[in-house]
């Protein structure tokens, strides 16, 4: 019999919304000298993310273990030729359709990750910022088809995927449920977090201080001369 169950743990509830705000924050934020410190930090966060994802694919809870939902190009015919006929098939974690998108959105996000990087370090010229654009704009247009997939998804199997997300339940039967939300790695993830969010606040505070008191300590001598004089 099916029920509410919980599936998806928290590191991963986590790591999907800090993402899509991470990304989103960072692409507002391209093209403005202004915000570029704001922007090279969701760029540095997106990264830290998709590493962590990486590794949790290998060692979090089932559902969110690469091995349980990524599949070959079968499945994803199947489960799409069941969409198209009306009945749809249900997967307790991704569906393959889903699935696609998770793959994509970590390969994009490290090309993205990988080109600012060397646009920061003035790594090439403007082609690399080209580079860093197009991957960036992939990136967009994947998460587009990706809130319309959800969209779609959730009105076929009459389920909201995006409140699931949040909560971490979906239908399924009791003994397909994970254990354990895995709280103390959700914690450590988010600690992880606004910790490189307060460091990095700190050091640019550390470094426009120092900055400011270099000017000020240069022009001292010349203001001392004019008084002199």
């Amino acid at each position: 019999m099916k029920q509410r169950i919980l599936v998806w743990d928290l590191p991963t509830r986590i790591f999907h919304w800090t993402l899509a705000l991470s990304f989103a924050g960072a692409y507002l934020t391209a093209e403005s000298e202004r915000w570029r410190d704001i922007h090279v930090l969701l760029g540095y966060t997106l990264a830290g993310l998709i590493a962590f994802r990486l590794i949790w694919g290998f060692t979090g809870t089932r559902y969110a273990r690469f091995a349980e939902f990524v599949r070959g190009p079968s499945a994803i015919t199947r489960y799409l030729k069941s969409l198209a006929d009306g009945r749809p098939e249900h997967h307790v974690g991704h569906n393959p359709a889903g699935a696609v998108f998770v793959v994509l959105l970590l390969l994009l996000g490290i090309a993205s990750g990988v080109s600012g990087w060397m646009v920061l370090e003035d790594s090439g010229g403007e082609w690399l910022e080209e580079v860093h654009e197009f991957f960036s704009n992939a990136m967009l247009a994947v998460v587009a088809v990706h809130i319309l997939g959800v969209i779609v998804s959730s009105r076929l199997h009459g389920e909201n995927l995006t409140l699931a997300m949040l909560t971490g339940r979906k239908q399924g039967e009791a003994g397909q449920a994970i254990p354990s939300p895995r709280p103390l790695a959700g914690l450590f993830l988010l600690a992880g977090l606004l910790g490189f969010w307060g460091w990095s606040v700190y050091d640019a505070g550390t470094h426009a201080e120092t900055a400011r008191s270099s000017l000020f300590g240069s022009a001292g001598p010349q203001e001392k001369d004019e008084d002199d004089d």
